[in-house]
């Protein structure tokens, strides 16, 4: 009997610790990179990232570092802004481990690019993310998404869990 009362108990901790990293994440990683990234804020869109971030746009078939990372997203928020076009992101969730310092997290992605005559047209891709703490705040140190040939779908992201 004691030793079902201590599993039991373990797995209660296990998930009350789960839940909590779960909303830090939230808070720290997730609200931020979304509001960030819908605003082309790139300052605050590469805060959420690990200066050590391996960044891989798969459809792309490149790897970049946070500086390569950075000028990318500068660059383009840069000729947003100068166009007047907006974006909105959204995400949901397949899969969300985490542990009291790294977490994995895989989910579908909506952007929609709403070009500055009002024209909407949305575009999904599943996303791999690994995550680590860094000084007491998650920070995202893998970053990789596709959109494995155009196969993922409103299906697919009304499928996974929200944030």
């Amino acid at each position: 009997m004691k030793n079902i009362f201590v599993f039991f108990m373990t797995c209660c901790v296990i998930n009350v610790f789960a839940q909590t990293s779960q909303q830090e994440i939230n808070d720290q990683v997730w609200k931020p990179f979304i509001q960030s990234f819908n605003d082309h804020d790139t300052k605050g869109f590469m805060a959420v990232h690990s200066k050590d971030v391996v960044r891989s746009p798969r459809d792309g078939k490149s790897v970049l570092s946070w500086d390569e990372y950075n000028q990318q997203m500068e660059r383009g928020d840069q000729r947003a802004k100068s166009s007047g076009a907006k974006r909105t992101l959204e995400l949901r969730f397949a899969e969300r481990i985490a542990g009291k310092d790294k977490a994995v997290e895989v989910g579908i992605y909506k952007t929609t690019n709403i070009s500055p005559d009002g024209i909407a047209r949305s575009f999904y891709g599943r996303f791999h993310v690994v995550l680590r703490k860094e000084n007491g705040v998650w920070k995202i140190l893998v970053d990789t998404d596709s959109s494995e040939g155009g196969s993922v779908s409103e299906k697919d992201f009304l499928a996974a869990s929200s944030l």
